[in-house]
């Protein structure tokens, strides 16, 4: 099997075509695995970022800021006792006139942000009148840039679009991701045009493949989709226009399944359902034919994942298990086994459910000080647990489920903001089934505020039923803050 193969530099697009301005080896960092800050930031990145794109918006080398309206109110301003006592009264025409004398901001510039008629303003700013609509309210929130919680309000979104480090990490690898990540991958291989591919060469794409998973960290399947399609599709012309050995030939199958399932799973966490079945069945035949039977049995577990009738998934969940044998590694005998027990709880079936979770349990004791491959190195106790409660939590068992997804929140990173918004849905759904309506209203105003602008679709869907249950306890401040919390958003 020979051809001609593009070098995965041939790109056709040069740094300042895609807005990079950083020194040019900063694309090379994602490779080589070394970290970095995000330039003009000072945030470290740990080894996964290629392009500084969203760094830089408009003029090259121009710092990219949050944006601030010129309506926005000074932080200094809103320390204000006097200001403070004001807005915990909604006497927003008091602000108006502090804010005219000390900002100083014109009535009309008020007016025109808040669309109040400028007479009216005046009106208020001389004790006339109050402003009292729920609607108001947030528009002069927004156009005034006041916290939320100063005028009785769930945060803001823009609140969030200042939210840290984690928020500009994650959007700092989306703009990577979704632009000069793909193009910044320089060959990894040596291949020549018409050459032949070499064990070496095999690794450096595994290498490439495990470096990539860890943007799933991070980011949603909205930002990675194209990346991890782009990674399968190019191992797959490898194949078609290289040479190589037999045995090459099976371990690139191999390395073809694990990325077709890295993009199935991008694509089933952007809600693109249909594209996520066809790649997992192709890892399947990849996987199948490469002898890889941990990748084959991990491939039917996704299809189960993502199947929507519960009874057909935990047949295929089951037939994922049955794959397994002495030589499948550990971690991933737990992860078919935790998978088969999610399907069982969709299903409804408790004692099938116990007994999966438990050969979960099993299986990961016998991991330690046995290498596992990197696609299953994340299954840990922590997982195990928050799937222990998500089963629980799904079975109807909220007193089971609430201590353990708890304790195994207790120490998630909220870096991990997709992961952490979604199981702690689950929890949110917990606290509500047990009667705990306040402490439910506040899990779920968490996982708002976790997936917002996270490119992934699951937590909010798995919120959803929450936010409906919530709404007959609407009389409730708690409860009133989060519902307004997810209109916002």
């Amino acid at each position: 099997m020979t051809g001609k193969v593009p070098s995965y530099g041939e790109t056709g697009l040069r740094s300042t075509e895609i807005g990079v301005t950083a020194d040019p080896g900063l694309l090379l960092t994602f490779l080589e695995g070394r970290d970095f800050d995000i330039p003009g930031t000072g945030i470290p990145i740990m080894g996964m970022v290629l392009s500084a794109r969203s760094v830089f918006a408009g003029t090259a080398g121009t710092p990219m800021t949050a944006y601030r309206p010129p309506t926005a109110l000074p932080a200094s301003f809103l320390d204000r006792r006097d200001v403070v006592a004001a807005l915990s009264r909604h006497d927003f025409g008091t602000v108006f006139r502090i804010a005219h004398a000390e900002v100083p901001l014109s009535y009309a510039q008020i007016a025109q942000a808040c669309d109040i008629k400028p007479e009216r303003v005046g009106l208020l700013a001389r004790g006339q009148g109050r402003i009292t609509t729920f609607e108001k309210i947030v528009s002069l929130a927004d156009a005034l840039r006041i916290p939320g919680h100063m005028v009785g309000l769930a945060p803001r979104p823009w609140e969030r679009g200042e939210r840290g480090d984690n928020v500009r990490r994650r959007e700092f690898l989306a703009a990577s991701a979704g632009t000069g990540l793909a193009v910044a991958l320089t060959s990894a291989l040596s291949v020549q045009v018409g050459g032949r591919i070499g064990a070496d060469d095999v690794e450096r794409l595994r290498d490439r493949a495990a470096r990539l998973r860890r943007l799933d960290d991070i980011l949603g399947g909205g930002d990675t989709r194209r990346v991890y399609l782009g990674e399968y599709q190019s191992t797959k012309r490898l194949m078609r226009e290289c040479g190589y050995s037999e045995e090459t030939g099976r371990s690139l199958l191999s390395v073809l399944a694990e990325q077709a399932q890295q993009a199935g799973w991008a694509a089933f966490d952007a809600g693109h359902h249909d594209d996520a079945r066809g790649l997992y069945e192709e890892s399947h035949r990849a996987a199948a034919e490469a002898g890889d039977t941990a990748l084959a049995g991990n491939a039917l577990a996704y299809l189960a994942y993502q199947d929507r009738e519960p009874h057909v998934a935990a047949h295929i969940a089951a037939q994922a298990c049955d794959t397994l044998d002495e030589h499948v590694p550990a971690t991933v005998r737990a992860l078919l086994h935790e998978r088969h027990a999610w399907a069982r709880a969709v299903a409804g079936d408790v004692a099938a459910t116990e007994r999966a979770l438990e050969a979960a349990r099993g299986a990961l004791a016998a991991a330690a000080g046995e290498e596992q491959p990197g696609w299953s190195s994340w299954v840990d106790r922590t997982e195990l647990g928050i799937m222990t409660g998500r089963c629980w939590a799904e079975l109807g068992r909220p007193l089971r489920a609430v201590p353990v997804l708890e304790e195994a929140l207790a120490g998630f990173d909220d870096a991990h903001a997709r992961d952490k918004a979604l199981y702690s849905s689950w929890l949110a759904a917990s606290y509500l089934s047990a009667g705990e309506v306040e402490q439910a209203a506040a899990i779920a105003s968490q996982v708002l505020e976790l997936s917002m602008g996270v490119a992934s679709v699951r937590p909010r869907q798995r919120l959803e039923p929450v936010l409906r249950r919530l709404r007959s306890h609407h009389d409730l401040p708690e409860v009133a803050a989060v519902l307004d919390l997810a209109q916002s958003g």
